[in-house]
C-alpha cells in the first residue's frame, strides 16, 4: 500500500500463488529476453494477482483488492493525470507497473511488519534486481530503472506517482465505506496534507468529498478529539 498506510502484519496468497517459478533463471547478461525467461517472470507476477492487499485485510474487508488490482487502476490514473501535469503519460503508466511489482517476491511490507525503510528498500532492490534478471539487459535495465525512479520520488512523474498511490488507496477507502459501512478514516488522515501536485490535491478533496456522510461525521469528531488531547496536553506542560 502507500508508504503512508500499509496497515497490516501480514500478506495473503492464495493456495496455488507460487514464491518463483520452478526452474526460473536469469538470462545471460547482454542477451535478449529468451522466450524461457519472459514466461518465467510473467508467471512469477501471477502472485500479484492474487496477493491481496494488507491493510484491507487488517480492517476486515469483504473481498479486498488484490496488488495488481491497486496497479491496475494506478496505471489508469496515470494515462489520464499526466495530461493534467504536463507530463509523459506514457512513462507515469510504465511507473505505476512497475512501482510495486517487487511485492511479487517480498510481499505487501507494512510499517506494522516492524521491517525500517532502509531493510524495507534492500528487500524490495534485491527482488527487482532478480526478477527483472530474467528479462535480459536492456529490459530489465529499463523496469529496475522505473522502480528506481519511483522510489527515489523526485521527477515530476515519480512525484505524481507517489500521489496517484495515495489517490487510489483512499478512494478504494471511500468506496469501501459505502459499500461495506466501514470506519476507513485512518487512510485518509494517514494522507492528509501530504499530496505534492495539483492533480493530487484536487483529486482528494474529490474523494473525501464523495466519502458518506456518516464517515464524514466520524472523521469530524476524531479530528476535534485530537485537538482537544493536544490542548489538553499544552496546558499540563504550561
Amino acid at each position: 500500500m502507500a508508504d503512508d498506510e500499509r496497515n497490516a502484519p501480514c500478506t495473503v496468497r492464495e493456495e496455488g500463488a507460487k514464491s518463483t517459478p520452478e526452474g526460473a533463471n536469469s538470462t545471460p547478461e547482454g542477451a535478449n529476453s529468451t522466450p524461457e525467461g519472459a514466461v518465467d517472470f510473467l508467471t512469477l507476477i501471477q502472485s500479484l494477482k492474487v496477493t491481496k492487499r494488507t491493510g484491507w485485510i487488517r480492517k476486515g474487508i469483504d473481498g479486498p483488492e488484490s496488488i495488481a488490482d491497486h496497479m491496475y487502476r494506478m496505471s489508469i490514473m496515470a494515462l489520464i493525470a499526466g495530461d493534467n501535469e504536463g507530463l509523459d503519460h506514457s512513462r507515469c503508466m510504465k511507473i505505476a507497473l512497475a512501482h510495486d511489482m517487487a511485492e511479487a517476491l517480498v510481499g505487501d511490507i507494512t510499517p506494522h511488519d516492524n521491517v525500517t525503510k532502509e531493510d524495507k528498500e534492500a528487500m524490495e532492490r534485491t527482488a527487482m534486481q532478480k526478477m527483472t534478471s530474467m528479462l535480459g539487459k536492456k529490459t530489465g535495465d529499463h523496469l529496475l530503472a522505473l522502480w528506481e525512479e519511483y522510489e527515489a520520488g523526485t521527477s515530476p512523474e515519480a512525484k505524481l506517482l507517489k500521489d496517484l498511490d495515495k489517490l487510489e488507496m483512499i478512494l478504494q477507502a471511500q468506496e469501501y465505506e459505502s459499500s461495506q459501512s466501514m470506519d476507513l478514516n485512518e487512510f485518509f488522515t494517514s494522507t492528509q496534507d501530504k499530496f505534492q501536485t495539483k492533480t493530487g490535491i484536487a483529486w482528494a478533496a474529490e474523494i473525501s468529498r464523495r466519502r458518506p456522510a456518516s464517515s464524514k461525521e466520524d472523521a469530524t469528531k476524531e479530528e476535534s478529539n485530537e485537538t482537544d488531547a493536544k490542548d489538553a496536553k499544552k496546558q499540563r506542560v504550561e
